[in-house]
């Protein structure tokens, strides 16, 4: 089992910044890759960014693209979602997930293709 605890989420507003924080821990695997994703009231959850453990690939949603970063740090089995130019659409519950793969790696987009996920933490952009 892993088990996945993010952290960050907060109030800000428009045009500023937070940094999401997921904590990853129990076992892992060698393939193993991670995702954001986020959900606004009433709306489905959406794919916001992956990254692959090992490669260090990342990918985008084009509604995040060159405003949010996603990194990870293997010494603290943690990967960062860095978040700028928020604006209020930005505002929903973000999720942290995970999932081992084999093969080679692609981005997983679709909420269904990861295995493991965090409580979600509240991000919240006023206008």
């Amino acid at each position: 089992q892993v088990q996945l605890v993010e952290s960050g989420g907060g109030l800000v507003q428009a045009g500023g910044s937070l940094r999401l924080s997921c904590a990853a821990s129990g076992r892992t695997f060698s393939t193993y890759a991670m995702g954001w994703f986020r959900q606004a009231p009433g709306k489905e959850r959406e794919f916001v960014s992956a990254i692959s453990w090992s490669l260090g690939s990342t990918n985008y949603a084009e509604s995040v693209k060159g405003r949010f970063t996603i990194s990870r740090d293997g010494a603290k089995n943690t990967v960062y979602l860095q978040m700028n130019s928020l604006k209020p659409e930005d505002t929903a519950v973000y999720y942290c997930a995970a999932r081992y793969y084999f093969g080679s790696y692609y981005a997983a987009t679709k909420s269904n293709e990861y295995h493991y996920w965090g409580q979600g933490t509240q991000v919240t952009v006023s206008s």
